[in-house]
């Protein structure tokens, strides 16, 4: 049975529990709560709860997830992550990670396997310790910080009012997106939420 594991990025601790770069983390908490889990420490300095998605054709349980938010700082999460790709025996090929995304309109989901960092501390770190770029990410979009505000700066406040307000829609959606991926296949995945 296929094994995948699910990360949400984020920095621990509460005040930073509403920041635009912990939609990541948001998004596994979505999940996890959607499957009846809670997420609980790791041995590996994550939090972690493990589910089935779906039902095969046949009856038989769907996938199993392991759903995890490292419980170090952003740019540090490389070390939490390949601890739990080995502790679980997860390849690369079945890693998903999920986190915030400047170059998309807020309240957008996209999804890819590969590619460059685009300047995301926590998936450079993620591909130093891992070796590899070749893992698939859900983009949640936070869009560009406004006027001349440091990108820096911008992911680490929290969501605007108006934002709140669409944030329960667009984790939602990227749980959605993340569960399809899973459970369908990257395209399918794509075809759905790229449209």
């Amino acid at each position: 049975m296929d094994t995948w594991l699910l990360v949400g990025l984020g920095n621990p601790g509460p005040s930073y529990a509403g920041n635009r770069h912990n939609v990541g983390a948001m998004v596994i908490a979505e999940m996890a709560r959607r499957a009846g889990c809670k997420l609980g420490r790791h041995k590996s300095s994550a939090q972690v709860a493990e589910f089935r998605l779906g039902v095969l054709p046949g009856g038989a349980p769907g996938p199993k997830v392991i759903a995890a938010v490292p419980l170090s700082y952003m740019n540090v999460s490389g070390g939490p992550v390949s601890s739990l790709l080995k502790y679980f025996s997860v390849d690369a090929d079945h890693l998903v990670v999920v986190h915030d995304e400047l170059d998309i309109p807020f309240d957008d989901v996209r999804l890819k396997k590969g590619g460059g960092e685009g300047g995301h501390n926590g998936l450079r770190s993620i591909s130093g310790s891992i070796g590899t770029r070749d893992y698939t990410r859900v983009r949640v979009g936070v869009g560009r910080p406004p006027g001349r505000m440091d990108p820096a700066d911008y992911v680490l406040r929290d969501f605007s009012a108006s934002e709140r307000k669409v944030l329960p829609f667009v984790l939602d959606t990227a749980a959605d997106a993340a569960e399809l991926l899973v459970t369908s296949g990257l395209l399918a995945a794509q075809q759905k939420f790229h449209s």
